[in-house]
This record gives C-alpha cells, sequence and structure tokens, in this order.
C-alpha cells in the first residue's frame, strides 16, 4: 500500500530538514572558532583572519598544554567531582523518588516530604548562608565542598518519581506476592525497567558537575583544587599566563593568550560532548 504525500508535506519536510541543518550549523560555529583559533598563529589570530579555518596552522598551543601540571590537575579535580558528585546524586535522587512515587495510602506522609522539597525549588538559602554551612561543616578546600550541597537535585527527582509512578501496579503486586521486601523491588525491579530515565537524570548530572565553575570560586581557597571550568574562567577573565620554565618562554612567543585560552577550552569542552 502506497502512501500518498501531498506537495504541502513535501514542502514542510524540504524547509524542516534545512532549518535543522542550519541551527546545527550554528550550534557548530562556536566550536569550530575556537578549534581554529587553537590551532592559527599569534599574528593571525591578531588581525583578524581566524573565522573557521586555521590560518598559519600549528599544534604548539597543545604542545604546551600537555606539559601544563595546572590544566591536568583541574582535569582530574573535575573527573572526581563527576564520580563522586554523580555517584552520590543519583543514589539519593533513586531513594527519594522511589517512596514519593508512592501513593499517599501506601505513604501516609508522601505529601508532607513532597511539599518539603518542592519548597527548595521555590526558595533557597541564600550564598551567605550556603557559604556559612560548607565553611562550619569543615569542607572548605575540600572536593566534598563541591559536592555534598547541590547533592539533592529535586528537578531530577520529579523526574524520575514521574517515570515510577507509570510503571505497572501489577508488576509490583506480583512481586511482593513472591516475598519482595522494598529494596529489592527498587534495584530488581523499578531501576532495570527504568534505565532511559535514570540514563537521561544521570547526563544532566554530569553535565551540571562539569559545567559549573562558581561554587569553587566560593568554596576554594587553594586554587589548587579548582575543577576544569573554574580553572578556564580565571583564565579567560585574568588572559595571563605565568610563566617559570624558559623553553615554555620560548613557546609562548609564538602564541597568543587568546590561542592557548581557545586550546584550553576545547580541550576541556570535548569529553563532555
Amino acid at each position: 500500500m502506497r502512501i500518498r504525500v501531498s506537495t504541502g508535506y513535501k514542502v514542510f519536510s524540504v524547509f524542516n530538514h534545512i532549518f535543522l541543518i542550519g541551527l546545527a550549523f550554528l550550534c557548530l560555529v562556536p566550536i569550530l572558532n575556537v578549534l581554529a583559533m587553537s590551532l592559527s598563529s599569534s599574528m593571525a589570530i591578531q588581525l583578524g583572519k581566524v573565522s573557521l579555518w586555521p590560518i598559519d596552522f600549528n599544534t604548539v598551543a597543545y604542545q604546551y598544554l600537555i606539559k601544563n601540571e595546572k590544566f591536568w590537575r583541574a582535569m582530574w579535580v573535575t573527573v572526581q567531582r563527576i564520580l563522586l558528585g554523580g555517584s552520590i546524586s543519583m543514589f539519593l535522587t533513586i531513594i527519594v523518588a522511589y517512596p514519593l512515587s508512592k501513593s499517599s495510602e501506601a505513604f501516609p506522609a508522601r505529601t508532607r516530604y513532597a511539599w518539603f522539597f518542592l519548597f527548595t525549588i521555590l526558595f533557597s538559602g541564600g550564598l551567605v548562608p550556603g557559604f556559612l554551612v560548607v565553611k562550619y561543616t569543615g569542607l572548605m578546600n575540600q572536593i566534598w565542598a563541591l559536592v555534598i550541597p547541590g547533592a539533592v537535585q529535586v528537578f531530577n527527582i520529579i523526574l524520575l518519581l514521574n517515570f515510577f509512578r507509570q510503571l505497572p501496579k501489577e508488576m509490583e503486586e506480583a512481586s511482593f506476592i513472591d516475598g519482595c521486601g522494598h529494596w529489592k523491588m527498587l534495584f530488581y525491579i523499578y531501576l532495570p525497567t527504568s534505565l532511559p530515565a535514570i540514563a537521561t537524570i544521570t547526563l544532566f548530572t554530569i553535565v551540571g558537575h562539569w559545567n559549573e565553575w562558581f561554587s569553587a570560586i566560593i568554596f576554594m581557597r587553594k586554587t589548587e583544587m579548582y575543577p576544569l571550568q573554574t580553572f578556564l574562567q580565571t583564565v579567560v577573565v585574568a588572559s595571563t599566563f605565568k610563566v617559570t620554565n624558559p623553553a615554555d618562554a620560548e613557546i609562548l612567543n609564538k602564541l597568543s593568550n587568546r590561542t592557548i585560552s581557545s586550546a584550553q577550552i576545547f580541550i576541556g569542552m570535548v569529553p563532555i560532548l
């Protein structure tokens, strides 16, 4: 059976493809520009010749970054933050979403807890109280200061509990009849059937930890504890590099601060992409 496609649908399909391809290209343009600048000479960048293609192609900036201990130290802090923060946040999200997905008959206090979490979305304690909490709990200058304060993401909890509520009740009742408790129910029934939602929320969590930079400026007094995005932010704002090694000084003579900043931004962008 052949489906007849109208002229209007054909025109819409062509327009839709052109629009989406153009939109994707607009998203790629800044990335290509940063890559081109990281592979171009200092003079070409200063003259404004670099757009989407490198001018006077060279990889000197990346050679410098390979030996830059501060950059790789910041990358390692970010990796630790993602591993710790992602694991803790997902565990807390799952064990909070599961009971909140139950009915009020099965969990009488559900409504009170739901409003308690919802209140934190509408009103926050503020920057100064948050700083004082971290300071007087002894978390300053520790990786935990970047992980614990934002470990419970209420928006992710709401997403997951709504997914849990869509699962068939008959499956849960049959599992209880077979002797499952709540922990077995959660880890053997709910989680395997909720992998799409968990994968999506895990992605949200990882991207959030990767891109967040402001908390390190507040909670870290040692620059050695800066994650990658905070390190890159300070580099872009300062636009200067302290050079102590003569070999590095010779390399930097061939480059501009913008070239090295672009190389660092591009390398920091690739893993999360």
